[in-house]
Parts: structure tokens; sequence; C-alpha cells
């Protein structure tokens, strides 16, 4: 079972397992059919297409009319349904890619443990890899369905903008950018800043210069400088998408136990009672 990463060499070996389910999982927040219009180009064979609007989000407002972040989560029973259109049985290992470090397939990592299923794998190098080593591409669309998986006990947490409010001695990270940590150039969400007393940790410092996630031992030194127990970490970033990134770094570091605050930033920021901090 692959529960973390898996290399391009060993998703090559399974590429016709009938037990592994592939799944593209690229966006662009900026370009919301860029990931669909990639996909159509070429993916990796056998690879089924995840939207990150829909399949890997909700409603942006709940049924109270309140805003609930730019990329909530769904109801579980939605992305049960998803996950069984996909073809996906309790035994399925379930391989999730991108072309962005894992950005987004990170989110599907996290989100498959969310409903209990541990079998759950990001491409390391995701895209960029696979084609380096001169593996196949594919513009064949598979069909699944079918799929037995049903909800079982979460492998996750998640807290609410009050639980974060309230968080006494637990520590927030926050894995977006610095500049945007410290409230500048914001682009995304209406008010730039973080929340008071967050950390900040670049999602993107957990990868090497080749786009690969960094050893185990460098990640686990890299997240003790900012967070002494796992168990007591609150990871968010703009909208609970990229904090995931930093969940599956510390899983490989074997430091798991973190929370996620799903909301993120772009929910924090929508209530003006809410506190915001700028600056280092």
């Amino acid at each position: 079972m692959y529960t973390t990463l898996i290399t391009p060499a060993d998703l090559a070996d399974h590429i016709d397992d009938a037990t592994f389910v592939i799944v593209d999982c690229r966006h662009d927040l900026m370009n919301l059919e860029a990931g669909r219009d990639g996909y159509a180009i070429g993916h990796i064979p056998n690879a089924l297409f995840a939207s990150m609007e829909t399949a890997l989000s909700g409603a942006k407002r709940g049924a109270d009319g309140v805003f609930r972040g730019r990329h909530p989560l769904p109801e579980r029973a939605a992305f049960i349904t998803t996950l069984r259109s996909w073809g996906i049985h309790p035994d399925t290992q379930v391989v999730a890619y991108d072309a962005h470090g894992g950005m987004y397939a990170a989110r599907l990592w996290w989100m498959l443990r969310w409903v209990g299923h541990p079998a759950v794998a990001v491409l390391d190098g995701g895209m960029a890899a696979w084609q380096s080593q001169g593996l196949p591409m594919s513009t064949d669309v598979p069909v699944h369905g079918g799929g037995t998986i049903a909800d079982q006990a979460p492998l996750v947490s998640t807290v609410s903008a009050n639980e974060v409010l309230d968080r006494g001695s637990r520590t927030v990270i926050d894995a977006r950018a610095p500049d945007r940590f410290r409230g500048e150039n914001e682009t995304i969400d209406p008010v730039g800043g973080h929340i008071p007393g967050a950390k900040n940790r670049f999602f993107k410092d957990n990868l090497a210069a080749d786009g690969r996630f960094k050893s185990a031992e460098q990640l686990k030194a890299d997240f003790a400088a900012v967070l002494d127990e796992p168990s007591k970490a609150i990871m968010q970033c703009g909208s609970g998408v990229t904090a995931c990134h930093n969940l599956l770094a510390m899983e490989v570091a074997g430091m798991p136990g973190a929370a996620l605050y799903p909301g993120s930033w772009s929910e924090w920021c929508a209530d003006p009672a809410r506190p915001v901090a700028t600056g280092a």
C-alpha cells in the first residue's frame, strides 16, 4: 500500500493494474478550465480527471448563507458518490497527480484520508517527473463506475474558524507564499494579511529543486523549526488546498496529527469581526 508518495517507476509498473485508480488533479486558480484542457491534450494512461471546483470542493455558502471559503469541503456523502463513480473500492490504491508539485493532488490525498481511505498516494514530481522518464501519455478517457467505497472513520481532523479563534496553545501554520502571508500582493482574496499569531511555512519549500519532495529527514527538520507538537498544529492556506501539501509533507516526515482548517484565509477574512495581522 502506498500512503504518501509513489515514484513514476512504481506507478508505471501498475499502470494497467485493476486495483489502481489514477486521478489527474491539474488546476489553475486563475484559469479554471486549464486543468481539464491539459487533461484533454494528454494525461497519464488510465487517469480520470478531478475538478477542483466541483469534485474536490463543495458549495461556497452554507444553508445559512454564510461564506465558507473559496474551496470548502463537499458534503461527505457527495464525495463518496464521486469516488464510487471513479470505481474506487475499499481496497483500491488511489494515485493522485498534477503538474504543480502536488499542490492540488495533495488535496485529494487528504480528502480520501478524511473519509477513512488510507491507500492513497501522490505521484512524486507529478507530470514533469513522469514525462522526464519518457513514460507514455494518453488522450483516452477511461470509463469507471460501480465503486463500493464507504464512508469510514476519518484518518485526519479539521477545525472550524471558531476553533482557530479559540485555539489556546495550538500553532497555526499558513502555507501561502510569504508575500501573501505578510499582506502584500494579494490578488485572490479581498483582504490581505494572515491570522494573528500564525507562522508561515510556504508549501513550495517542501520540494527539492527537481520538483520532488525533500527527504523525510529534511522535512522533519524544517517543520520542527516552526512547530513543537504536530498534534497541536493547525494547517491553513488561502482556501484549504495547499495546506494539504504541508500535511502530506508532515506525513512523509513522520509527523502526523495536525488538523486542517478547511475554510482557511478566504473564509477567515470574509468576516470583518475576525482579527487580521500583516507583516512578518
